[in-house]
């Protein structure tokens, strides 16, 4: 194992930080798609709002425990530091991986969606889709490596523009529409076993759109003070993230009925069309467009941090904990920019998002079993925040996820089998990794 205490990183950032990091990293493309989907399974006004709601309360639940684990060991690699320390080594592997994975994926993804928008709004460069993908990725890999200052203030600036826009079209539809809601055409019962199912479903994606809420505790080890800054921005953020998508659905579904929305594959351009008329479809891109250079810078900085995690525990080469100047683990940065890389260039990535939000949703569950494994194994360890109704509120996100999973490997059953397959490769990579570093096998 390389000396942790020697492989610091540095101390640069603050709560307005964490707050534009959750936001950034959180806020994407999905909402603008996900609410055609979700009208389409569901077909119930009050379903959708209680589902968009659900999965904040669900979210603002979570953040109580990671709040306590981030701050209890503010290190670089966020739930896999939590898990490891609490379930040991194998399990530290299988979610430092799991984790690395799924935050490495999404900035391949981000740049050519990116593309695939720029095109839309200059038809001239049709056809230069990849290139435009891969000078964004280059650009933002060479910001980050300026340093971790410069990629700050560009995700404070991206951050609140994006909130600035998703602001503008809620407030232009409710100016449109005025407060009133539309007949809904067609309601379905609410306990019907099909209903249930595409509830489930529903959730899937909601909480999918949620995702990224615990990119704040990527960075506790570069907070100034973790202890009073992590908790903020995580409620902070999470918060802003909650009324903006539920008043996203309710100012859709006030311009909008249900059944018109029903399983558009953008909801908002349709909106927008109504709305602005034939500019509606160019303001759509460009706020699609804002929303993603904002993700994409965070999802840039985030693989780092995880990969540097898992390198100075020894579960990826030495190099990885390697540190330029400004801040930036600069090895684990271009090695992710270079997985990133492929991924454009092979454009075979996309079925991996499949499954992400059940891996996600493991990792959540093990985090949580690990703040009641910790306060047990190591009661006296410092606690600058400490989980509010514990262990009753992570008594309930563990069977909330334990629901969650039953859920989705019914509704979803090919993905969940497909990652207990991951899980059970992942085993002998782990054991001659182990006996390389020769670890103590938990």
């Amino acid at each position: 194992m390389i000396n942790s205490k020697k492989n610091q990183l540095k101390k640069k950032l603050g709560l307005s930080f964490g707050i534009a990091i959750l936001i950034g990293g959180t806020i994407g493309v999905g909402i603008l798609r996900t609410p055609g989907a979700i009208a389409g399974m569901l077909a119930n006004y009050w379903a959708i709002i209680f589902c968009w709601v659900l999965g904040g309360v669900y979210i603002l639940i979570g953040i109580n425990t990671y709040a306590e684990l981030a701050t209890m060991l503010p290190k670089a690699g966020g739930s896999y530091n939590y898990i490891k320390r609490a379930f040991g080594n194998y399990a530290g592997f299988l979610s430092g991986w799991f984790d690395y994975i799924l935050n490495a994926i999404p900035p391949a993804f981000y740049c050519i969606v990116i593309g695939e928008y720029i095109i839309r709004l200059f038809p001239n460069l049709e056809g230069n889709t990849t290139l435009i993908a891969i000078a964004f990725l280059i650009f933002f890999s060479a910001l980050q490596s300026s340093g971790v200052k410069n990629a700050s203030i560009i995700q404070q600036i991206t951050s609140v523009i994006k909130v600035a826009f998703f602001t503008a079209l809620i407030l232009a539809c409710f100016m449109y529409s005025g407060i009133k809601f539309h007949p809904i055409k067609k309601e379905s019962p609410l306990f019907e076993v099909g209903f249930i199912i595409s509830f489930f479903k529903s959730l899937q994606l909601i909480i999918g759109t949620y995702d990224g809420w615990t990119a704040v505790c990527f960075f506790s080890e570069e907070d100034e003070n973790p202890s009073k800054n992590i908790p903020k921005s995580l409620y902070m953020g999470a918060i802003i993230v909650m009324i903006l998508y539920v008043l996203i659905n309710i100012a859709f579904f006030h311009v909008l009925p249900v059944s018109a929305l029903a399983n558009s594959p953008l909801a908002a351009a349709d909106v927008a069309q109504v709305v602005f008329g034939e500019k509606g479809a160019i303001i759509v891109t460009i706020i699609a467009i804002f929303s993603l250079i904002s993700i994409l810078n965070a999802y840039l900085m985030i693989p780092a941090r995880i990969l540097f995690g898992i390198s100075r525990d020894g579960y990826f080469i030495e190099k990885g904990t390697k540190i330029n100047k400004g801040g930036t683990p600069i090895i684990a940065l271009y090695i992710s920019t270079l997985f990133a890389l492929g991924l454009i260039a092979i454009g075979s990535f996309e079925v991996l998002f499949s499954f992400a939000t059940i891996m996600s949703v493991i990792i959540w569950g093990l985090a949580y079993c690990s703040l009641i494994r910790l306060r047990i194994k190591e009661p006296n360890l410092q606690r600058p925040y400490r989980s509010f109704f514990y262990p009753w509120s992570t008594l309930f996100m563990i069977l909330s996820t334990i629901a969650l999973l039953a859920g989705f490997a019914y509704s979803d059953s090919l993905n969940f089998l497909i990652i207990v397959l991951i899980i059970c490769i992942s085993y002998p990579i782990y054991l001659v990794v182990n006996h390389r570093n020769k670890k103590p096998f938990f």
